[in-house]
């Protein structure tokens, strides 16, 4: 009792939403991260490679 008259005794417990809710969220940043992580490998070997332009342009792509 809090010797208050009207005032109701309430005892707050811990909130565990965050707990709950890495599990549902860190497969998703995994993911996240992984393909972050390729796309900047793949951008980084790309850029090391002299690009190639093709001399022989007519203007078609070869479709019939």
């Amino acid at each position: 009792m809090t010797g208050q008259p009207g005032v109701a005794d309430v005892t707050v417990l811990a909130h565990h939403t965050l707990l709950l809710a890495i599990p549902a969220f860190l497969p998703a940043i995994v993911v996240v991260a992984v393909v972050i992580y390729v796309a900047m490998r793949d951008r980084k070997q790309d850029s090391d490679e002299p690009h190639s332009e093709n001399t022989e342009s007519s203007g078609k792509d070869g479709s019939p």
